[in-house]
């Protein structure tokens, strides 16, 4: 077993080996105030957990007190790693009322065991604007987008931009600022005053089309803190409070959600030079990262916005980079679909019950 540092020091009585009896863990359990039992291998890492309410259904089951630990062990638990949607960890722990928590590392190892009070008192209320873009015309959904504007499409039982909302106060966001053009009265008179979600929503308005980025120059006053901006035609269960955390951590001016997309080429191809032939690949897949749609930037990001004229985020993100500033890349490995073509918003009407409602 590694040397137990820092945290992991309040926690080691709770770590036992797979082979331990079940009589071992039980008076171990009775001394511990921390009622929970972490099995886990010679290097630390997590094989499963034991509970009060596993030991008591083993003696129901006649398992015999002699039996390792690892007989009667959940191998499934809930835990909270670097990546994990801290928001969707809490509703599954209270879901299945549970009281801890282990923390893993990259490895699996355990690093410490939170008791869900404790996460919950981490998804704080966060004052940092969300700015989300509902203004496209959504020309390649027509007809559906004839009458309705594409963020207040429903997908499932409510709007897509209604989810999107949920979900950022689902992670403690409550500052929202939605920019309008194509009906976007429809969108204002639905949500209001965003008091009935728990939200407090402003909204700008183009006089004329400003591309993805230029309504950033709208916005009524400038953000004090790193924000977040969404397309309001996506659906994701990202972690938003891991990108800002990263957002931070990097030191960025900008930080990009990127998203793994493979292409294969429907042939075989041929590397040539001149007419010499130098190798052949069979159908070959090229894997790219595409924008997705998510940011967080900083407040000096707006001194790069004119005041007037059209200004997509590729080209906004490229005159950073231009301008040496730091631009990070956060990798997407949840849920995400951008609903731009019909075949995407039948696929989310099909995905949508168990990505959103399980």
């Amino acid at each position: 077993m590694p040397e137990l540092k820092g945290r992991m020091k309040r926690i080691a009585s709770n770590l036992v080996a797979s082979d331990v009896p079940i009589l071992d863990a039980i008076n171990g359990m009775d001394r511990n105030p921390i009622k929970i039992i972490l099995v886990v291998d010679q290097d630390g890492r997590l094989l499963g957990t034991v509970t009060d309410g596993d030991i008591r259904r083993a003696i129901l089951n006649a398992v015999t007190l002699d039996s390792p630990v690892s007989a009667i062990m959940n191998r499934n638990p809930l835990v909270l790693e670097h990546q994990s949607d801290l928001a969707a960890v809490i509703t599954q722990a209270q879901n299945r009322m549970l009281r801890y928590v282990p923390v893993l590392d990259a490895d699996g190892r355990v690093t410490d065991l939170e008791t869900v009070s404790e996460l919950e008192q981490e998804l704080q209320r966060r004052d940092n604007l969300v700015v989300l873009m509902a203004g496209g015309l959504g020309t390649r959904l027509a007809p559906l987008t004839e009458d309705t504007p594409k963020p207040m499409l429903k997908v499932g039982d409510k709007p897509i931009l209604e989810t999107i909302i949920a979900r950022f106060v689902d992670h403690g966001f409550h500052r929202f600022c939605i920019s309008l053009n194509y009906k976007g009265d429809m969108i204002k008179e639905y949500f209001g005053d965003g008091d009935k979600w728990g939200a407090d929503i402003s909204y700008v308005r183009e006089t004329e089309r400003r591309g993805t980025a230029g309504a950033l120059a709208l916005l009524p006053e400038r953000p004090k803190a790193p924000f977040l901006m969404m397309n309001g035609d996506l659906l994701t269960n990202v972690g938003f409070v891991n990108l800002l955390d990263f957002h931070q951590q990097q030191g960025a001016l900008a930080s990009i959600g990127v998203r793994e997309y493979d292409l294969q080429v429907p042939y075989g191809t041929v590397s040539v030079d001149g007419v010499d032939t130098l190798g052949l690949e069979e159908k070959p897949v090229f894997r790219f990262f595409v924008n997705a749609g998510i940011y967080c930037l900083g407040p000096r990001v707006l001194d790069f916005v004119p005041d007037e004229g059209w200004l997509d985020m590729p080209d906004l993100l490229n005159r950073l980079i231009k301008s040496e500033e730091k631009v990070c890349s956060f990798p997407i490995h949840e849920y995400w679909i951008d609903i731009g073509r019909m075949e995407d918003f039948d696929r989310a009407q099909g995905e949508y019950n168990k990505v959103f409602n399980d």
